[in-house]
């Protein structure tokens, strides 16, 4: 029955990262309405993307990881710094290795090992990029309730997925329609666009089976991805917003605000 309960779980976290994904194809259907993105709008899609998971960071990866790690040999937060910096570190590398462009990048601004990839590619390499650490704070949210090892409950793993998926909307349509106003179809702007969200059941599935059978690790990979989705959001997200008029800033602000609320009450609502 332990095994059945941990199946159903992983499949749990199939399915909430299944529906991540179809937000981020929702969004990138956008491009079949909309040629151009308006500035001010990408850059209140930006914030509210960051607000959302800077607030999920805490909320629903970070304090958790410190309230389980209180019983350990370890100090709770020497577990909580170790995950932490290496999910950092693990992004940064990622970073470093693998090629890709931001979304305000010139043509020959890619990052990673150089390459000869198309800039639609890049651009769909660096939205993956930030869908990992999601993925994963969704799939070990599941795998945490089934272990029994968290005060939680199933709606406070819905509130992180139900997060994650609000502010995969705008990211998929921060890909698609950049791509249709460089000259791609509406068609392949959206698969680009919602193939940067396919890696977030990958990540999810692999977050949710590695907590359930390595139960020890959950604290570290609980801090671990919010720790890479702290280095998204300065690394990229929060840069990206802030490009632009000082209108469009003050207004990536006030999306980061609103999104950081509205998760902090899904997560305390919920949870």
């Amino acid at each position: 029955m332990e095994w059945l309960s941990s199946q159903n779980h992983i499949f749990l976290a199939l399915l909430a990262t299944l529906m991540t994904w179809a937000m981020t194809a929702l969004g990138a259907a956008m491009v079949f309405f909309f040629k151009e993105i308006n500035r001010r709008v990408l850059n209140t899609m930006l914030g509210f993307a960051a607000g959302i998971m800077i607030a999920a960071s805490f909320w629903s990866l970070l304090a958790p990881a410190i309230e389980m790690a209180e019983d350990s040999a370890i100090p709770a937060w020497l577990v909580a710094a170790i995950g932490f910096i290496g999910g950092a570190a693990f992004l940064y590398l990622a970073d470093r290795i693998i090629p890709h462009m931001h979304l305000n990048s010139k043509e020959g601004e890619s990052e990673g090992i150089p390459t000869h990839l198309k800039r639609s590619i890049l651009l769909v390499f660096s939205i993956t990029l930030h869908n990992i650490p999601e993925g994963l704070a969704v799939g070990v949210a599941f795998g945490a309730i089934a272990n029994g090892i968290t005060d939680g409950s199933l709606m406070s793993a819905l509130a992180i997925a139900i997060g994650i998926g609000l502010q995969n909307f705008p990211e998929g349509a921060a890909v698609s329609i950049p791509l249709r106003r460089e000259g791609l179809s509406r068609s392949k702007s959206f698969f680009y666009g919602q193939a940067s969200g396919i890696v977030e059941p990958i990540a999810g599935v692999l977050g949710a089976a590695l907590v359930m059978f390595v139960k020890p690790v959950l604290p570290y990979a609980l801090a671990f991805a919010a720790g890479a989705m702290i280095f998204v959001v300065v690394e990229e997200l929060i840069p990206e917003a802030q490009s632009g008029s000082h209108e469009s800033t003050h207004l990536a602000t006030a999306g980061c605000i609103i999104g950081f609320a509205i998760m902090m009450i899904l997560d305390v609502a919920l949870g």
